[in-house]
């Protein structure tokens, strides 16, 4: 028996938003996740996920110090993954290619408020 993954594109995620009556997706690590009925369940609110809601939610989820529990109860509401095209290293090189910045600000337009900020900076 093979397993098959059922792929589906930022786009669709985006429909799945919770609103006018939608399930609730969110993306993380580039797998997607039916939250729609967890939502009321979760210890930080329903807000916090209605934050991310149809949309890629990873950022969130990491910097929040989610525990090895929560991890594992991802599992239960996996619906799917990200197509190719739409995973998070290939949306980097697609912005990469087309001259967008993805990772910092720019040292050029730092410089005058760190200079402003403390008046020694040169940085």
């Amino acid at each position: 028996m093979s397993y098959s993954t059922i792929c589906y594109s930022l786009a669709d995620v985006a429909k799945c938003n919770g609103k006018n009556g939608a399930k609730t997706w969110i993306v993380i690590h580039d797998n997607i996740y039916d939250v729609t009925e967890y939502m009321q369940e979760h210890p930080g609110g329903s807000e916090l996920i209605d934050e991310y809601a149809g949309k890629d939610a990873t950022s969130g989820f990491d910097e929040s110090g989610h525990s090895s529990d929560a991890t594992k109860m991802l599992k239960k509401y996996l619906v799917g993954e990200l197509k190719d095209e739409d995973k998070k290293v290939n949306r980097m090189k697609k912005r990469a290619a087309n001259g967008i910045k993805m990772k910092g600000v720019d040292k050029q337009k730092r410089r005058p408020f760190l200079r402003l900020f403390c008046g020694k900076c040169t940085y």
